[in-house]
């Protein structure tokens, strides 16, 4: 593919800079004493987003997005991590449900829900792993019963995200026991208001409480709120995991190379032994290795864009960039501590950036699919070869 930016692009990406210049607002850190204030921040952004016709580039226009082609989403990505911005706390709603409601939802259900999935009223949940079925989702328990014009849902989740300042729960539920585990499953657009649900949030090591628990006793979720049809919702939840995973990258290699660069400039300040850390070869292997990484990782994020223009679809490929950006950002993150030294345990030193990078990347390999995960899709539905048991 031509890598040139096309005038039109070119007047896309100014265009978001100028936008970006006049409205970014002023970066704001999340600490545990400002999370209700940070969390309003976010927000505000978002709906500036929206204001500014900035939410859901990828949409088509008719819902409310700009209909941009995958090139631009990618220059929206880059840009947006060029110009460090605030991140975008409706991320699941519009990289995951929005995309999916398009693809299977009601006329009625894109109405309800996709304005608000933009302009961020509504941030969106995950209802899919369960204490045990995370890996093999299929293996969910949380069971729905039809009584009447309702589903009655009994189960619980786990490593739900946003899930305790969501309004809304993309839930897939068990509503016919007897099927095969991939058949049998339906799934369910839930208001988190409704009676029945109760979030528990779980403190990561990282000092994060994103993730929670979630319990469901007696919840009644009308009929009309099933997406897809019923008993088909693993299709349903493929299309959404695809969405997942299609990450375009553009916008991670930059944070990944701000990263590194930031690290290098460590290593040149930081002494060890009575010299700068960054003469010491094993300190400097590791970083050459790191730089040509990231460079891999910037060739596959432009083959996987080169894909996508082709199907003008997210394939099993994004497994390829999901593997290996996670486990590149571990390794990344444990040759900062090296370099670091005795610092990297500091919450205090550098804004604690480096011990919660390193705390946090430990999640990279198993959210949004495992690596064991991803390595089966990759070895069956992009090489080809015969499934393993």
């Amino acid at each position: 593919m031509d890598l040139g930016l096309t005038d039109s692009e070119l007047k896309f990406r100014d265009e978001l800079r100028a936008w970006l210049k006049a409205n970014l607002p002023k970066k704001m850190v999340k600490s545990a004493d400002n999370a209700k204030e940070y969390y309003q921040y976010l927000s505000d952004w978002q709906m500036a987003l929206y204001k500014g016709g900035w939410a859901g580039v990828s949409w088509p226009k008719e819902y409310g997005g700009r209909g941009s082609s995958f090139i631009e989403q990618a220059i929206f990505q880059e840009e947006m991590a060029l110009a460090d911005a605030p991140e975008r706390m409706g991320t699941i709603g519009q990289g995951l449900v929005g995309p999916t409601i398009i693809a299977v939802g009601t006329e009625e259900q894109k109405k309800k829900y996709l304005p608000r999935i933009l302009s961020g009223e509504d941030i969106w949940c995950q209802g899919f792993s369960e204490p045990n079925a995370g890996s093999d989702v299929a293996s969910l328990e949380t069971k729905a019963v039809l009584d009447g014009d309702h589903f009655v849902i009994n189960g619980q989740k786990i490593w739900t995200s946003y899930a305790h300042i969501a309004q809304q729960c993309l839930l897939i539920v068990r509503t016919d026991p007897a099927a095969a585990k991939h058949k049998g499953i339906t799934a369910l657009l839930v208001d988190m208001k409704t009676p029945g649900i109760e979030v528990s949030p779980l403190k990561m090591m990282s000092g994060d409480s994103m993730f929670n628990e979630m319990f469901f006793t007696n919840l009644r979720v009308p009929v009309s709120a099933v997406i897809g049809k019923v008993n088909e919702g693993w299709n349903v939840a493929i299309t959404a995991l695809a969405n997942e995973r299609a990450n375009l990258g553009t916008g991670l290699y930059v944070i990944f190379k701000r990263n590194l660069d930031a690290m290098v400039d460590q290593a040149k300040r930081l002494k060890r032994g009575g010299r700068p850390v960054i003469e010491d070869p094993v300190i400097r292997q590791r970083l050459a290795q790191a730089y040509v990484d990231l460079e891999v990782f910037r060739l596959n994020t432009t083959r996987s864009l080169s894909m996508l223009n082709k199907t003008g679809a997210p394939g099993p490929e994004g497994s390829i960039q999901k593997l290996y950006w996670s486990e590149l950002n571990q390794r990344m993150a444990q040759i900062a501590m090296e370099v670091l030294g005795p610092y990297a345990q500091l919450t205090d030193y550098d804004g604690g950036r480096w011990v919660y990078n390193y705390l946090r990347s430990r999640g990279n390999t198993i959210e949004a699919g495992t690596s064991e995960v991803q390595r089966n899709i990759i070895a069956q539905r992009v090489l080809g070869l015969p499934r393993s048991y």
